[in-house]
């Protein structure tokens, strides 16, 4: 507290920068979960998020063309990006995308991780 007995006040900011903040594959969703999303059953749902958003349409082009998935979602105003295919497809092409938007495009990445 402030000598007034007042909380300080802060301000915070949000500055875009060129990061992924989100690179994620779940292994095997239930099918309740794929019904929920409007996702035919596959072996796996790989996720990113990426900031900022225009970026999500290179993260799926890449993935896209980087391993046999379906490209299910892709939002370039809150840069997220689904796919779904088979476990090592999906794990394939989330890691290709980020490889790309990191080294060529000087992108932070996000790890990706597995659940």
């Amino acid at each position: 507290m402030s000598e007034s007995g007042k909380l300080p006040r802060s301000i915070q900011e949000f500055v875009p920068g060129k990061q992924i903040t989100l690179a994620h594959v779940v292994r095997n969703p239930r099918s309740n979960l794929c019904d929920r999303i409007g996702v035919d059953r596959g072996g796996a749902l790989g996720l990113m998020t990426i900031t900022p958003g225009e970026g999500s349409i290179i993260a799926a082009d890449v993935a896209s063309k980087a391993a046999v998935v379906e490209v299910e979602f892709v939002d370039r105003f809150t840069g997220c990006v689904m796919i779904s295919g088979e476990i090592s497809a999906v794990e394939s092409a989330l890691s290709s995308a980020v490889s790309v938007l990191r080294d060529s495009l000087g992108f932070t990445p996000a790890e990706v991780t597995r659940t």
